[in-house]
């Protein structure tokens, strides 16, 4: 066990976690996949994660170094994936602080280092592109020593290692003197000085928590832990004790560690590592692999409870198949349930005509769209609803804890924005010029808040969502005050039949863009649906009119996202999803059905 170390990396979005990681691999000569040994490896390698600039699921890669072997994991650094995080840094005994030489401690080091430091890792700051011209380290180490007395760091933590480091050039040392840097061996050299080796005993019966879980198509879910006891061999009888505490035995089909960013069959693996292991259908996070002997479980890791839900459907609109490969029923459950196999804060529920899908809030099941989309799946979404459960015979909802940071002067917008929104000040304090709020605010209240958020604050606040409790909700919510501007016809829209009716709302669309009967296609700057004709275009004649030549000035249209459409619709309203266009139509197209629709209803 002392030829094992579990670090996890905490780094700013750009602040060279990526190039550090690649820097570390390379001069460790770790054997990489050949279709990487060329590239510049990237940790962030979805998509969805280089777009936003965040991580959201955690990775592992392992580096042998002088005999020892060091396990990498990376972390989530946004807050509406705090329990992802909160699970991946129970398998860490320290954790590598990367702070920009330039820009020091950003939020997103805030929320992860918060719970590192809660659950006593011990950490290294290395301060990262030193290169720069534009360098201040010595600014940069009092801003991460403020930072550190902030989260209320020990004396003991407070006096933490550093490293400087121009990862890029695959340097580092222990003076912020780069002529004196020849490579990246002093970051090795402090995580083997002075992050722990892992607790536990080989001796002990077997005990393994199981802190994530993935889907794969040959050998079903595959279970990634750190092995707290004992030792574990491929092919070995173990017991599962699911959350339950019910007890089951299995064989293992396939036990496999880490090397490099992949994953390599082993015959046995002692405590400390952390490995994945095959065998057991229905693991969840959280579970504990024990010796089937003497099974004994480790204190259950807590999994996100739902908090808002969504109906998908097939796409019945007039474009549906035009532009997605999967768009059948049987396509769309499958791949909702095979989800369930790894994300665990997700549910699934076969409803009338469609899916409810449950998830642990708005931004959760928007990056599940967005992930199904790009995939090629075709589909419709209804709009998000709160969980509402029974308790004691009352009815109650989901209410949040809300942690806001903001520059002093956005601090009274963001209080009356939350006001406006069902929100209770629970805390306030001013420091430096910076004002720390905190909120309870009900979890439909908080609905597509995150953007308007960010434009209140020109981008400089800090927003943290955690759960905090099911309450009674006294208030009495309001629908959206304005209706929708509908398409009258299916067509291709005209700037001339744009122009006439700009003056009606706020435009979501341009010239020259497909749509049918019954999409929505614009805000009314009144209340009720208006049906619009965006396709017109003016009659050709060959007289001359005065006016001609006159440009007449068109509005730029909102685009409106996956995101700021889910926010929008109302519930008589779906957004089309496909992986070319997002579009929010009327559930009912044609306005003759609507109308019989509503008066059936009244009737």
């Amino acid at each position: 066990m002392n030829q094992i170390r579990n670090v996890a990396i905490i780094a700013h979005v750009d602040h060279g976690k990526t190039t550090l990681v690649d820097a570390l691999l390379r001069q460790s000569k770790t054997k990489l996949h050949r279709d990487i040994a060329d590239k510049e490896l990237i940790m962030d390698s979805n998509d969805l994660e280089r777009e936003r600039g965040i991580t959201i699921f955690s990775k592992n890669a392992a580096i042998m170094w002088e005999g020892v072997k060091i396990n990498i994991i990376d972390t989530p650094g946004h807050a509406d994936f705090g329990g992802e995080v909160e699970r991946v840094l129970t398998m860490a005994d320290g954790c590598l602080l990367l702070v920009d030489a330039k820009e020091g401690p950003m939020p997103q080091t805030r929320f992860v280092l918060k719970n590192a430091l809660k659950i006593g890792l011990k950490p290294i700051v290395v301060i990262n592109k030193i290169d720069k011209p534009d360098a201040r380290v010595d600014w940069v180490h009092d801003k991460t020593f403020d930072l550190f007395v902030e989260l209320g760091a020990d004396d003991t933590t407070l006096d933490f290692p550093m490293v400087y480091a121009a990862a890029k050039l695959g340097k580092a040392g222990l003076l912020p003197n780069l002529d004196a840097m020849t490579d990246i061996a002093p970051v090795f050299k402090a995580i083997l000085q002075y992050v722990p080796a892992p607790t536990g005993t080989s001796d002990a019966p077997l005990q393994m928590l199981v802190t994530t879980v993935t889907g794969d198509p040959y050998k079903g879910r595959i279970a990634t832990g750190r092995v707290a006891n004992g030792i574990i061999r491929a092919g070995q009888e173990v017991a599962h004790i699911n959350r339950l505490g019910v007890v089951k035995k299995f064989r293992l089909v396939s036990l496999m560690t880490f090397d490099g960013l992949g994953r390599v069959e082993t015959s046995e693996t002692t405590a400390g590592d952390i490995v994945a292991i095959s065998g057991i259908p229905d693991i969840t996070i959280g579970e504990t692999i024990a010796d089937p002997t003497n099974p004994i479980a480790l204190p259950l890791l807590s999994i996100e409870e739902p908090t808002v839900k969504m109906t998908f459907l097939v796409n019945d609109s007039p474009f549906a198949g035009k532009e997605g490969q999967y768009t059948t029923s049987r396509q769309i459950r499958e791949r909702l349930m095979k989800e369930l196999e790894s994300d665990m804060a997700l549910k699934v529920e076969d409803g009338a005509g469609g899916w409810i899908v449950s998830g642990r809030g708005e931004l959760h099941l928007a990056i599940l769209i967005e992930r199904l989309r790009r995939e090629g799946f075709e589909f419709q979404v209804s709009r998000p609803e709160v969980i509402i459960k029974k308790e004691g015979g009352k009815t109650v909802v989901p209410f949040e804890r809300v942690f806001i940071e903001t520059p002093e002067e956005y601090s009274g917008v963001v209080i009356q924005k939350l006001g406006q929104r069902h929100g209770e000040l629970q805390e306030m304090n001013i420091e430096n010029g910076i004002c720390y709020l905190e909120f309870k605010v009900p979890t439909r209240g908080l609905f597509g808040y995150r953007t308007e958020f960010l434009t209140d604050t020109r981008g400089l606040g800090i927003i943290n969502v955690s759960f905090l409790k099911y309450a009674a909700d006294t208030q009495q919510w309001k629908d959206r005050e304005q209706g929708s501007l509908v398409a009258h016809e299916t067509g291709t829209t005209a700037l001339y039949g744009l122009l006439g009716v700009q003056d009606r709302g706020q435009l979501f669309l341009g010239p020259a863009i497909e749509v049918y009967k019954g999409q929505v296609v614009g805000q009314h700057s009144r209340s009720g649906d208006l049906r619009i004709n965006v396709c017109k275009t003016k009659q050709l004649s060959n007289m001359r009119s005065k006016g001609d030549g006159s440009a007449e000035h068109f509005n730029a249209p909102k685009i409106m996202d996956l995101e700021a459409s889910l926010d929008y619709i109302g519930d008589d309203e779906l957004v089309e999803v496909t992986p070319e266009n997002v579009r929010i139509r009327k559930i009912v197209l044609d306005e003759m059905d609507a109308r019989r629709k509503q008066l059936g209803i009244m009737s």
